[in-house]
């Protein structure tokens, strides 16, 4: 196992699927429309290769926690919705694999919330996202009843986080100062 190696693919993959010129919803519908026939949307081909190269790693994926988790959460907030339905239970097996090695999963519950505040205030995320969030983890780990009430707390948590810091990034721009400091003090 090289894990240096791994490294670089998943980094690498997702720097591809992230990069500007891929990101169609920002082009005109004409240019999208284009784009989309000729060559398909090659984030979700990418993103499903690096879901299936995730769960082929095997007990080795202890090796990725913390460091892979604000490149994944950065490729699930991609917004395209297969491709978050694909990426985003990726999470649940970092929470399990970390819960199976130490009882917990305090690493990677750290770095989800250090990196989604970075991510949130550059513009990604959405409330669309932030459902999509809780109903695949809950839905994991009903299969999982040992760690279930702590993923539920889990996801219960980000989703308050995730919502503050939506609301936060939806003031930033109001005139009214109120309404920012509100916000500022919710998410505090």
């Amino acid at each position: 196992f090289n894990l240096q190696l791994w490294n670089n693919y998943f980094h690498l993959a997702v720097a591809f699927i992230t990069q500007d010129s891929l990101q169609l919803e920002n082009f005109s519908h004409a240019k999208y429309n284009k784009i989309q026939n000729k060559y398909g949307d090659m984030r979700r081909l990418i993103g499903f290769a690096i879901r299936d190269m995730w769960y082929k790693l095997g007990q080795n994926k202890i090796c990725f926690i913390p460091g892979m988790v604000g490149p994944i959460l950065e490729m699930t907030l991609i917004p395209e919705v297969e491709l978050r339905k694909a990426t985003i239970p990726i999470f649940f097996d970092m929470m399990l694999c970390e819960y199976q090695w130490t009882g917990e999963f305090k690493k990677f519950e750290n770095e989800i919330i250090l990196k989604l505040d970075h991510e949130v205030e550059g513009g990604r995320g959405d409330e669309h996202y932030m459902q999509l969030f809780e109903s695949i983890l809950t839905e994991c780990a009903k299969q999982h009843p040992g760690i279930f009430s702590l993923v539920k707390s889990f996801v219960s948590l980000v989703k308050k986080l995730l919502e503050r810091l939506l609301d936060y990034r939806a003031v930033m721009n109001d005139e009214n100062k109120d309404n920012r400091m509100s916000c500022t003090v919710n998410l505090l």
